[in-house]
């Protein structure tokens, strides 16, 4: 298994210590990049894929755990793009 496949069985678990690094990691492994707003861009973050399929979250602050709500879009989108 590779490190990309753990990451997503690890993502698709739900745990409560899912960090934004490693969203990061997985999301650029299923082709995304991360858009980063302005100057005043705040904690707003967007990923964007070739086909044009936006995901926008608020990068965690001050810590770097995902809220339950974000891993569950995250996981609800890539599953109705069957990009997983």
């Amino acid at each position: 298994m590779t490190k990309k496949e753990k990451l997503l069985k690890r993502f698709l678990g739900q745990p409560k210590d899912f960090t934004w690094e490693e969203l990061t990691t997985l999301l650029t492994g299923l082709g995304f990049v991360e858009e980063k707003g302005g100057k005043t861009g705040g904690s707003r973050r967007r990923f964007i894929n070739s086909t044009g399929i936006i995901i926008s979250l608020h990068k965690p602050h001050p810590h770097n755990n995902l809220k339950k709500y974000q891993m569950e879009q995250v996981k609800k989108l890539l599953q109705e793009q069957k990009l997983i």
